[in-house]
């Protein structure tokens, strides 16, 4: 792939994990079951929010295939999983949360896919 092509890739990715995460801080406030997490103070969880929109936008504006922008993208997929990661598989209510866990790790994927492409593909022989 062409590196406009990952860039792209990358940054919808991006867009998606900032969008999910923004409705879920919207329901979190509208108490929109099943949210706000009954363990979990919502002060708690919107600081996360916040720095997985920061690292994303970041990642946007710095471009996700150069190596500062890939670092803020990637540090946005690792902050995402915490709430759209595998572990909630074994959530009690991933029958009401499916939608955005796994909508979150395809773009999580993305990310991943588009800003680590360029690297694999500058180390391959020629």
């Amino acid at each position: 792939m062409r590196d406009d092509e990952n860039t792209r890739i990358a940054t919808t990715g991006l867009v998606m994990l900032i969008i999910l995460q923004g409705v879920m801080l919207a329901s979190l406030y509208a108490g929109v079951p099943p949210h706000p997490p009954v363990k979990i103070p919502l002060g708690a969880i919107a600081p996360i929010l916040a720095a997985g929109f920061a690292t994303a936008v970041a990642g946007i504006l710095l471009r996700p295939t150069t190596l500062l922008g890939r670092a803020f993208a990637l540090l946005a997929v690792v902050i995402a999983l915490l709430s759209f990661g595998p572990q909630k598989y074994l959530n009690d209510q991933f029958a009401l949360i499916w939608p955005a866990v796994v909508l979150g790790q395809v773009a999580a994927l993305m990310v991943v896919a588009g800003a680590v492409s360029p690297v694999l593909a500058r180390r391959r022989p020629a």
